[in-house]
């Protein structure tokens, strides 16, 4: 890592930090302070608490800054308090010092190896993902700092969308408003946060709670937890999907939560553990819709394993009737869910990317986009798989994994045509990516599963043999740190290097050449803080806003534009003999013109054909050059209208 980072330190920190802090004070007066399993689900208690928080700063009429999350924080506490005392004390005994090593050991090893991954792709702390969802991100960013809220309804309005979830712009926005970076440094710092993090974090309190915090399995979901190039890479690679890689990074501690509340026995506990789901629904819907339905999916089938069991062992009427209304509920608000998520024609309209056989071998392997296996991932995952066919009454290790590979076997392998698909996938825009990120957090169980078999064989072998415990447990270690290498593994290091290329500065980047960023890094000293900054989205110009703090006419490539934009994105370049260009550009209060030719982020002559008449223009009296980089990044200040 080159010293180049070092400026991505502070507003790390303040990410980890608020990843941390919310969630551990509600952790430790709502929970035994001996218990693990609540550690690891802190971080996702702390991203509900900062995302309700900015969407309670409007309504309080305070700004977004570190004064809501507090009052929000406090207000948790005291309600986990409560139901503490309710609950009355938890019957944890004190740990074996195996289990807390391999959990903090885990987490701290884990967040090392992404966070190294991460900075890897990313190339440099200021760098920008060159892609399409980038521009509404980015400039989502500059909106919430200009207008000092992060709410979900106000972060949208960079692209006229009504409500948008705000988990991730809430963290982004408080680490480059408290440190004072520029949003891109912002952006790669919190994402690394959330990689490193935010997602071991959560794989590791779902494996915590499936294998009851035995030390073999927290270590082996940490190690885990670095190996799959689909998540959090891909999602950081692809798109760009900032948002669903924060509702997916916790998605573990959804599922945890979950299955803390179908074991729960009294009527105290299952408020106190429902009220726990709620909090971790809510930090993984505001974090995307999608990663809710993920959850919301993957919890139905879990419930619905869980309630036939029960039926089958007890065989009362009681729980028989009981069991048929969870049922009929579940079926019901799962309906409505997905008719509600349905998406639009136009947006749902991604293919198969391959046979369906292809899209279950790569599904089985969690190695999604033809890339290669890492084979100790994939032995672990088919003993996990040969194990859960052997001992079916582990059957809820299983059923994420079944479920994800479900849908993304519909959607990466089904043709557009096939009614199920749609069905089924369509709330994911029937979008592979999406549902290829799903593989890793569901695989992890199961592989976790296979681990703990074969650390079960060795130990036993090792019994036999009369090893001396301390032999034993050096091996052990000496296993656990080995599993560590996933992180370098063939499937991890290609995915990244994939995605290194989509955050490079080049001439011929797709959103923002050097040529153009340069240019744009000028924009401070060529343009007053006033100035108003008219071009062509799609091919970059719109980050003005976000890279450069100056006012940009188009936010984004699909906007609402009024009557005046559309004519001066198809006519600009007739200013010299149109009166009606001037006129326009008057009402608009547009003083500067960014032109950046033709390329644009899809690198497709389709693409943004009705802004054409914003791209290679000509100097003249009334568009005059102001600067230039390169053969087509210029800068033009309108005068004479």
């Amino acid at each position: 890592m080159s010293a180049d980072w070092l400026v991505a330190v502070a507003p790390f920190a303040v990410s980890a930090l608020l990843f941390i802090v919310p969630g551990l004070i509600v952790r430790l007066v709502g929970w035994n302070v001996r218990a693990i399993t609540p550690y690891l689900l802190a971080p996702a208690i702390s991203t509900a608490i900062v995302a309700v928080a900015a969407n309670a700063a409007p309504v309080l009429r305070l700004p977004w800054t570190l004064l809501p999350v507090a009052l929000v924080t406090l207000l948790a506490a005291g309600a986990a308090f409560g139901l503490r005392r309710w609950v009355g004390p938890d019957p944890v005994d004190r740990p074996h010092p195996r289990r807390i090593i391999a959990a903090a050991g885990g987490l701290l090893l884990a967040g090392t190896v992404v966070a190294l991954q991460l900075i890897y792709v990313f190339g440099g702390p200021d760098t920008i993902s060159q892609t399409f969802d980038s521009i509404i991100h980015l400039n989502s960013i500059r909106f919430a700092l200009d207008a000092g809220s992060s709410s979900a309804l106000t972060i949208g309005a960079t692209s006229d969308i009504g409500f948008y979830p705000n988990a991730w712009q809430s963290f982004v926005t408080l680490s480059a408003s408290l440190t004072g970076v520029d949003i891109p440094t912002a952006v790669n710092a919190t994402n690394i946060a959330v990689g490193a993090l935010v997602w071991p974090a959560s794989a590791m309190a779902l494996a915590a709670v499936l294998f009851r915090e035995r030390a073999a399995a927290l270590a082996a979901s940490a190690a885990l937890s670095t190996g799959f190039g689909a998540f959090p890479i891909l999602l950081f690679y692809f798109g760009v999907l900032y948002p669903n890689a924060m509702g997916y990074a916790n998605l573990g501690a959804g599922v945890a939560a979950l299955v803390l509340l179908l074991r729960a026995r009294t009527a105290a506990a299952r408020v106190r553990e429902a009220v726990l789901l709620l909090v971790v629904c809510a930090a993984i819907g505001l974090g995307h819709p999608n990663a809710f339905l993920a959850l919301f999916a993957i919890g139905a089938v879990i419930t619905l394993y869980a309630v036939l069991r029960t039926a089958l062992i007890e065989r009362a009427r009681r729980v028989w009737v009981t069991g048929a209304a969870v049922a009929v509920g579940v079926v019901a608000v799962g309906a409505g869910l997905w008719q509600y998520s349905r998406t639009g024609f136009e947006m749902s309209r991604w293919g198969p990317w391959q046979s369906t056989a292809q899209a279950f071998g790569e599904a089985i392997l969690a190695s999604p986009r033809g890339y290669p296996i890492t084979i100790a991932i994939s032995v672990l995952l088919l003993l996990g798989i040969l194990t859960l066919a052997r001992r079916p009454v582990r059957l809820i290790i299983g059923i994420p994994f079944a479920v994800a590979a479900f849908m993304f076997v519909l959607a990466s392998g089904a043709g557009t045509e096939n009614p199920l698909r749609e069905l089924v996938t369509n709330p994911w825009y029937n979008d592979s990516f999406r549902l290829a990120a799903l593989l890793p957090f569901a695989a992890i169980p199961v592989a976790t599963f296979g681990a703990v078999v074969l650390v079960d064989f060795v130990r036993g072998v090792l019994r036999r043999w009369s090893t001396p415990r301390l032999v034993s447990g050096l091996i052990a270690t000496i296993a656990a740190l080995a599993l560590f290498g996933v992180g370098v593994g063939p499937n991890v290091t290609r995915t990244a290097q994939d995605a290194r290329g989509s955050y490079a500065y080049t001439p011929s980047s797709a959103l923002v050449t050097s040529d153009e960023a340069a240019l744009l890094a000028r924009l401070d000293t060529n343009t007053p803080q006033s100035a108003v900054i008219l071009g062509n989205p799609w091919t970059g110009t719109s980050l003005a806003y976000a890279l450069s703090d100056r006012n940009v006419v188009e936010r984004h490539i699909f906007g609402t534009r009024s009557d005046d934009e559309v004519f001066l994105d198809e006519h600009l370049r007739e200013i010299e003999d149109d009166p009606r260009v001037c006129a326009a550009l008057s009402r608009l209060g547009v003083d500067y013109v960014l032109d950046f030719g033709t390329q644009n982020v899809f690198n497709s002559p389709d693409s943004g054909l009705d802004h054409t008449g914003l791209n290679d223009l000509v100097p003249s009296r009334s568009l005059v050059l102001v600067d230039s980089e390169g053969p087509a990044a210029r800068l033009f200040r309108v005068e004479g209208c």
